[in-house]
């Protein structure tokens, strides 16, 4: 079974990093990966397309994460999606839980995993 994952943060490098871990977290499934480096081209994929998960980063130029969440409230699309960020205001995590984010991971050098494996465990995403 394929597993679509569309990956939002303007970092090529960042989302090469989260990308090269996802086939050793999801072991036995066939990934479909999209990459988007801002706000508005995530948009674009998720009004035209369904993703089983989405990472999103809050910090990126055009509409940032908060906005990309609260515009798919708008619109009314739901998506499993998963904050992963290096923004470090305090009350962060609990703005985009409220605005739909099942899960909130702060970005690390090096990326740690196990946060974003216990999340995708909670959601039944593993």
């Amino acid at each position: 079974m394929s597993l679509s994952i569309l990956l939002v943060d303007d970092s090529k490098i960042i989302r090469k990093v989260i990308a090269k871990e996802l086939p050793s977290i999801f072991k036995d499934r066939e990934l479909k990966l999209t990459e988007a480096a801002d706000g508005n081209e995530a948009l674009e994929y998720l009004c035209s397309n369904s993703y089983d998960l989405v990472f999103l980063d809050l910090t990126m130029p055009e509409k940032n994460g908060y906005e990309v969440l609260e515009a798919l409230n708008e619109k009314g699309i739901k998506a499993n999606i998963i904050v992963l960020t290096a923004d470090i205001q305090p009350e962060a995590e609990k703005i985009v839980k409220k605005l739909g984010a099942v899960g909130y991971i702060r970005k690390e050098r090096p990326l740690n995993i196990t946060p974003l494996i216990e999340i995708l465990q909670e959601t039944g995403m593993l």
